[in-house]
């Protein structure tokens, strides 16, 4: 046997298997550092997106904020407004202006002093039912104009049974007149209802 001729293949193979493995080697060790550049660029990526989303996260928490604040300002507004809506309001074009009572026109047209928010000018209303009705926060001509029928039968009928037999059928209607200063209009109607009923 011819050991040049054994031992040349080998040592080709050998040569080959140590290139081989040093090309891997350096393939590797390139897709590595492609792959860590790669991983380092997602990386940075994730950290500009979180900067970016926690920035956008406190400014919708100062927005939030904000419309807090805005809604606790338009709920005190509100409830101003709502304090003094028992003040006359006429609507003209889009605007409303406030109607002063006049307690002269009221004396001309009834023949007797009234008080403003008197619940007493509506027909069927007397010093009791209107004392029932103040406790129960129904204390103002408009308040009573935008009280229901049966929210005022319900009154009624918390007051015991000496209050049963009235009927409050007209006296939103009647306190929205009085509410608007349509005195002539509230008069010429009381003038045929029967003790407030139609």
């Amino acid at each position: 046997m011819n050991i040049p001729c054994i031992l040349i293949p080998a040592l080709v193979g050998i040569i080959c298997g140590i290139l081989g493995y040093l090309i891997g080697k350096l393939c590797s060790k390139g897709n590595k550092d492609s792959q860590s550049l790669t991983l380092q660029s997602d990386l940075e990526d994730c950290r500009s997106n979180t900067q970016n989303l926690t920035a956008k996260i406190n400014s919708l928490e100062e927005n939030l904020e904000n419309c807090r604040k805005n809604n606790l300002t338009l709920k005190s507004k509100i409830d101003e407004l709502e304090k003094g809506v028992d003040k006359t309001l006429s609507f003209s074009g889009n605007s409303f202006t406030e109607i002063p009572f006049n307690s002269e026109l009221v004396y001309e047209i009834f023949g007797k002093r009234i008080k403003e928010n008197d619940l007493k000018i509506v027909e069927g209303i007397g010093p009791k039912i209107e004392e029932l009705f103040k406790n129960a926060g129904v204390d103002t001509w408009y308040k009573l104009s935008k009280t229901s029928v049966e929210k005022c039968q319900q009154i009624l009928d918390n007051g015991g049974e000496n209050f049963n037999m009235h009927n409050p059928e007209t006296w939103p209607a009647q306190a929205d007149y009085a509410y608007k200063g349509k005195w002539q209009d509230l008069k010429d109607w009381q003038d045929v209802l029967d003790g407030g009923k139609l």
